[in-house]
């Protein structure tokens, strides 16, 4: 049996082809199931771009974090690991991954109902560009709870976020709602993160 390989993905002789995929998302803030879908996508990919989504949108338009601080936290998180940058973008997430020169979308999955709307979104992703693969990795069962929207809530209420996010995370929530009123927190919370 003789395999036949596209044209373009013929590697020239000598130089292997770099991997590269984008993990867009917002990140408010990371937490623990974010981190351990990056770690495992760098295990796929030979880099890995952690691309911090920084536009009002209906369904994100009150973010508790600016973008410098959400990369700030994504950095020090990954504590200076090889393979992975932080990027901030303001555009749609295909324009994002061109600019990269990525053609693969990292999405994590936690519920049933996730599939739904990372798999819309993947074919809508596939209509803008059709060239670009979206990789959906199924969370861990220790992180099919987390979200931003559970961590805030937790820690605007002073509860027990250590198992959840990173202690810089963690420090960085608390001083946020200590330093704020909790009730000037008010606006609508995203539908998914």
């Amino acid at each position: 049996m003789s395999v036949v390989r596209h044209p373009s993905s013929v590697e020239p002789e000598g130089k292997k082809m770099t991997k590269r995929a984008i993990y867009p998302g917002t990140f408010d803030p990371v937490h623990y199931g974010h981190l351990d879908l990056m770690t495992r996508a760098l295990s796929l990919f030979d880099e890995l771009i952690v691309g911090v989504y920084d536009h009002a949108r209906p369904t994100k338009s009150s973010l508790l974090f600016s973008a410098e601080e959400r990369m700030q936290m994504i950095q020090e998180a990954l504590d200076g690991r090889n393979g992975v940058s932080v990027v901030r973008y303001s555009t749609l997430t295909v324009d994002f991954a061109k600019a990269m020169n990525a053609n693969i979308i990292v999405r994590g999955l936690r519920v049933f109902s996730d599939f739904e709307f990372e798999f819309r979104m993947a074919l809508a992703n596939q209509r803008l560009m059709p060239g670009i693969e979206t990789v959906s990795l199924m969370t861990r069962e220790e992180h099919t709870f987390l979200s931003g929207t559970t961590v805030r809530e937790i820690a605007s209420l002073h509860g027990d976020i250590s198992s959840m996010v990173p202690p810089n995370v963690a420090r960085a929530l608390y001083n946020r709602f200590n330093g704020e009123s909790v009730a000037k927190y008010n606006r609508p919370l995203p539908l998914r993160d």
